[in-house]
């Protein structure tokens, strides 16, 4: 059993690799879209470039997805720290 300033720290490394990786996440969709904005826009989608429609749509529903991915994380996360079984799942 671990005392519950171990359980913290843990919950707490826990909540920062998480926010990295969807971090990296955000940063690889907005950075994709403007570095490949060339290459993309001899691609079309329903007659638009590709890279008008990552600037326009598909960006920001790549962004809400991480928004929800950390609230469905954190809420599991926030549980399991409640309930005491933090055992690195």
């Amino acid at each position: 059993m671990r005392t519950p300033s171990e359980r913290r720290q843990r919950h707490w490394q826990r909540v920062q690799r998480f926010s990295l990786l969807l971090l990296g996440v955000w940063f690889a969709v907005t950075l994709s879209s403007i570095w490949f904005a060339r290459e993309l826009a001899g691609v079309t989608v329903f007659g638009w470039p590709v890279s008008f429609y990552m600037a326009a749509q598909g960006s920001v529903l790549a962004y809400v997805a991480i928004i929800g991915a950390y609230a469905w994380w954190m809420d599991r996360l926030d549980a399991q720290y409640k309930a005491g079984n933090d055992d690195g799942q």
